[in-house]
Protein backbone atom coordinates (compact mmCIF):
# COMPACT_ATOMS: atom_id res chain seq x y z
CA UNK A 1 0.00 0.00 0.00
CA UNK A 2 0.96 3.61 -0.54
CA UNK A 3 1.82 6.04 2.20
CA UNK A 4 0.11 9.40 2.76
CA UNK A 5 2.41 12.22 1.60
CA UNK A 6 1.37 14.34 4.60
CA UNK A 7 1.63 12.00 7.60
CA UNK A 8 3.03 8.73 6.23
CA UNK A 9 0.04 6.57 7.26
CA UNK A 10 -1.48 4.00 4.89
CA UNK A 11 -3.70 5.57 2.26
CA UNK A 12 -7.46 5.06 2.15
CA UNK A 13 -9.07 4.44 -1.24
CA UNK A 14 -11.67 7.19 -0.75
CA UNK A 15 -8.98 9.82 0.03
CA UNK A 16 -6.14 8.54 -2.17
CA UNK A 17 -3.32 9.58 -2.18
CA UNK A 18 -4.07 10.64 1.39
CA UNK A 19 -5.12 8.68 4.45
CA UNK A 20 -7.94 10.97 5.54
CA UNK A 21 -9.92 14.10 4.80
CA UNK A 22 -7.72 15.93 7.31
CA UNK A 23 -4.52 15.21 5.37
CA UNK A 24 -6.25 16.06 2.07
CA UNK A 25 -7.29 19.42 3.57
CA UNK A 26 -3.78 20.08 4.87
CA UNK A 27 -2.44 19.48 1.36
CA UNK A 28 -5.07 21.78 -0.16
CA UNK A 29 -4.13 24.47 2.35
CA UNK A 30 -0.48 24.20 1.30
CA UNK A 31 -1.44 24.66 -2.37
CA UNK A 32 -3.67 27.64 -1.58
CA UNK A 33 -1.07 29.35 0.62
CA UNK A 34 1.64 29.01 -2.02
CA UNK A 35 3.78 26.56 -0.04
CA UNK A 36 4.11 24.38 -3.13
CA UNK A 37 5.00 27.25 -5.46
CA UNK A 38 7.93 26.64 -7.79
CA UNK A 39 10.26 29.64 -7.92
CA UNK A 40 11.27 30.91 -11.33
CA UNK A 41 14.87 30.68 -12.46
CA UNK A 42 15.28 34.45 -12.71
CA UNK A 43 12.59 36.66 -11.17
CA UNK A 44 11.94 39.94 -12.95
CA UNK A 45 13.10 43.12 -11.28
CA UNK A 46 10.27 45.63 -10.67
CA UNK A 47 11.38 47.89 -13.54
CA UNK A 48 11.65 44.89 -15.90
CA UNK A 49 8.14 43.80 -14.95
CA UNK A 50 6.74 47.28 -15.63
CA UNK A 51 8.54 47.37 -19.00
CA UNK A 52 7.08 43.95 -19.93
CA UNK A 53 3.58 45.12 -18.97
CA UNK A 54 3.99 48.24 -21.10
CA UNK A 55 5.12 46.12 -24.06
CA UNK A 56 1.98 43.99 -23.64
CA UNK A 57 -0.23 47.06 -23.56
CA UNK A 58 1.38 48.37 -26.76
CA UNK A 59 1.03 44.96 -28.44
CA UNK A 60 -2.72 44.89 -27.82
CA UNK A 61 -2.88 42.98 -24.56
CA UNK A 62 -5.61 43.68 -22.03
CA UNK A 63 -5.03 46.89 -20.10
CA UNK A 64 -3.15 46.11 -16.89
CA UNK A 65 -3.03 42.37 -17.59
CA UNK A 66 -0.44 40.57 -19.72
CA UNK A 67 -1.64 38.04 -22.25
CA UNK A 68 -1.52 34.45 -21.06
CA UNK A 69 1.81 32.73 -21.55
CA UNK A 70 3.82 35.84 -22.37
CA UNK A 71 5.46 36.60 -19.01
CA UNK A 72 7.25 33.87 -17.07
Amino acid sequence: MSKCPICGARTEASYRPFCSRRCADIDLGKWMSGSYAVPSAEPLEPDEYERALEEERCAGGVEGSPRKGRLH
